[in-house]
This record gives C-alpha cells, structure tokens and sequence, in this order.
C-alpha cells in the first residue's frame, strides 16, 4: 500500500463517524421502533403545553399581555440546552452508553416539572395564596418554574433520542430514513393524543381526586392530561432504555483535537464560512417561525376570547365561555395534527413532482391566507354575539370556519417543520463546513443541522 493510500485511510478513519465504534452494524427495527415510541410521549407533553398552559396560566393571575413571556423558555432551551446536550451526550462516556443517561435524566425532570404545574394552585394555596384573590402570585412562581423545567426537560430528551436512532442506522441511509420516519410517526401519534386528551373536558372525573379547593374543573382536568402525559413518557421511555443496549463509548486515540473544540466553537465558526444559499434558508425559516409562533402560542386563546367571547378574567358565566372555547380549540389542534401527519407522508412525491420551491411557496401562501382569515372569523363571531348576545355561543357555521383554519394549517405546518432539508437537497455540497459543524450523534447530516434550527 502506498504513503498516499495509507494518509488518505488515516483521515478516513479520522473523520468517521464515533457512532460506528459504538455498533457494529444497523439494529433491527424493533429497536429502532422502541427508542422512537419515546417521541410519542415527549410529543404528548409538548401538544398539552402548546393547548392548556397559556390559557391556565391566566386564570392563575397573569395577564393576557404578559403570558407570552413565559414561552421565552421556548427559544432560549431550544437555542442552548438541546445543541448542548447533544454535544457533551457525543462525548459521553458513562458505562450505561451515550444517550441513555440524558434520556433518563429528561424523563425524569419531565415528571418533577409535570408535578409542580399541575400542583401549581394547591402548593401556591399552602403558601398563603387566597382561593378569591385575582392573583395567585405563588402559584405563578410555582407554575414558571415547572414550565421552564418541562421545556429544558422536553429538549433534554430530544436531542439524544434522535442521536440513538441515528447510532441504531450506524450508517445506513434506509435504516436512517426508517428511524426518522418512525420518529415522525410517534410524534404525529403523541400530537393527537395531547390534544384529544385537552379537549375532552370530563377527563378529571377519572381522576376525582385532582379537584381541590383551590383546583377547579379546568385545572383538575389539566393535572388529568399531565397525569396520563407523564404515565406514557415514563412507559415506553423505560421499555426503551430496558431493552435497547446502548453501548459505552470511549475516544479514540486520534480524537483529542475534536474533543478540544468547544461546541460554541465550532457553531460560530460555522457561521463565518456559511455560504449565501445556507444564509438565505435560515433566514427565511427564521421569518417563517415569526409567522407560527404567535398563532401556535394563542390558538386555544383565540378561540376562548375571539371565537367563543369568553375571558380568563371575568366573572363565572365568561370563565366557562372561555374554557369551552379552549376545549375546542384543543379539537382543532388534534384536527391539525391528523393533517399534518398526512400531507407528511405526501411531501416527498409533491415536491419530486412541482419543486420544492414552488410547494415552499405555495404552504407559505396558505399560511398567510389562513392567518388572515381568522381576522374575519374573530369579526364574524363579534358581530353574532352583537345581536344574539354577549353569552350566545358561536353558530355551526362559525365554528366551523375556525375549526376548517386549525385543520388547514396542518398543510404548511407540515412542511415549515423540515423545509430546510428539501431545499438544502440542492446545495448539498456547498454548506458542507456548517453541517459538519452541528452533530447530533456525531452523524455528518445537513438534516440534523435542521432540526436543531427548527428548535430554536
């Protein structure tokens, strides 16, 4: 074998994948079904999250205006704690393996944060906080705080389980592609059960004893769905980790240097030598996220204060408006998700057939046509309660029209989460540096580096 030969294996084996020395090959796909279940109860959490939290924590206190303040714990975990934990889990070497460990300790802070939400109201009543008054300071501290938890929690888990499945593929396109396809299956199926499980509002009767005399029906019913979220995750995630080996991992001799680059490192280091098409696509999927995030954070609220005419602030008869509008918009959350796991089967071929860029236009269209109509719906509903009075529920035709806008929105919903990755199809060989430089699982793919900037 010549010099040259010899050099070219040594920078081969250099720059493999770490993943390889941890499997000999791809696992079956019981395996890979197993750690992707975990998806289905993280999933779970993240729907109750987007439907109940932002009209509970107004009737906690918080005013309208300042409960999105609360959802800053959003970008900041997702832009920090999951690209941090998928670093230092790369680099693990527990004897319990790689991902393991973090997916323990997720699941755990998941349910520590579930217990402080959901008892938010009686521990802020044993506190001192008055069951009349119309700020329940303690139980807002209380609730904050496990609302951040279950954020940095949620994207604790995140990270490594896909890395896992990614070590599971060791390699393999097909298997890859099957993992991730798993993965976005249990998603779309945690999804549905969230918000099935939000908008059905009897679900406290299962568990009498939720309600307490600081804990109405909503906030009993809201411990209800958490109760069920944390039971699941805590399912399959131990199944998962019981049955799927995940082997310790130790550096190789040649690594020292990698291990020396601080993940900030390599991340900012990327952005100097990021090139215009990788720019423009970030760029624009940040404008895109600008568009989703105030709809995604107030649906439930839009449809109890606009749709229904209720207020978290009024008296008893505008509360139950208010909640009854929350609960549906719940259903039309679970509407959404069914569509969007439907179209997500369809958008490979639709984009093989039209372009990815004439579909990227067309969802962003149908999202800002669909925005813009929820304008006339609020209008429709304004006008109706006008003359059949301030607590007549909306007509058929009006809720049906909100429900029609959930439902739509699956469309570019489904496509704002990965467009990045059909786009960047066409230029896979100019941002190399940027996607070597975002590991999850140490897999060099452009489609991890995209599920990290979906997150943040």
């Amino acid at each position: 074998m010549s010099d040259l030969q010899e050099k070219q294996n040594a920078v081969d084996k250099s720059s493999s994948s770490s993943s390889t020395a941890v499997v000999d090959g791809p696992s079956p796909l019981r395996k890979m079904i197993s750690v992707a279940s975990i998806a289905a109860g993280i999933q779970f959490g993240w729907a109750l999250q987007l439907s109940l939290l932002t009209p509970y924590v107004q009737l906690l206190g918080v005013p309208h205006k300042w409960s999105s303040l609360i959802w800053l714990c959003g970008p900041i975990s997702g832009l920090l704690v999951q690209p941090t934990v998928g670093y230092y889990s790369d680099r693990c070497q527990s004897r319990f393996g790689r991902r393991r460990p973090f997916i323990a300790a997720g699941a755990f802070l998941v349910a520590v944060a579930v217990f402080l939400i959901g008892y938010a109201a009686d521990f802020g009543h044993s506190l001192g906080d008055k069951v009349e008054e119309r700020v329940k300071s303690k139980a807002v501290v209380i609730f904050a705080l496990g609302f951040w938890i279950l954020d940095v929690a949620n994207n604790t888990l995140q990270g490594p389980c896909r890395a896992f499945l990614g070590d599971l593929a060791a390699g393999d396109a097909r298997k890859t592609r099957t993992a991730n396809a798993a993965f976005s299956f249990f998603m779309a199926v945690g999804n549905v059960l969230g918000y099935a499980a939000g908008s059905y509002s009897h679900l406290h009767k299962i568990f009498p004893f939720t309600m307490t005399k600081s804990c109405d029906i909503y906030c009993a019913n809201l411990k209800s769905c958490f109760f069920l979220s944390i039971t699941l995750l805590l399912v399959v995630t131990i199944i998962s980790l019981w049955y799927v080996e995940d082997k310790p991992w130790s550096p190789k001799a040649d690594s020292n240097e990698e291990k020396k680059t601080p993940f900030f490192g390599e991340l900012f280091g990327a952005f100097k030598v990021m090139k215009k098409p990788m720019w423009m696509l970030l760029i624009t999927t940040s404008l895109n996220w600008i568009a989703w995030f105030p709809f995604l954070l107030f649906d439930t609220d839009w449809m109890g204060r606009e749709v229904y005419g209720g207020s978290s602030e009024g008296d008893d008869n505008m509360k139950r408006l208010y909640n009854q509008g929350v609960t549906v918009g719940a259903l039309g959350l679970m509407l959404n998700s069914i569509v969007l796991g439907f179209f997500s089967l369809g958008i490979e071929g639709i984009s093989r057939k039209i372009g990815a860029k004439r579909l990227w236009g067309a969802v962003n269209i149908i999202l800002a046509v669909c925005l813009a109509m929820t304008v006339l719906v609020s209008k429709k509903a304004e006008e109706h309660r006008k003359t059949a009075g301030a607590l007549a529920l909306p007509t058929d035709s009006i809720k049906g029209g909100a429900l029609a806008l959930f439902a739509i929105l699956g469309i570019p919903l489904a496509y704002s989460i990965r467009p990045s990755f059909h786009n960047l199809k066409q230029h896979r060989g100019r941002p190399r540096t940027f996607s070597r430089s975002i590991k999850y699982g140490n897999r060099d793919t452009t489609n991890d580096c995209i599920v990290w900037s979906w997150s943040c």
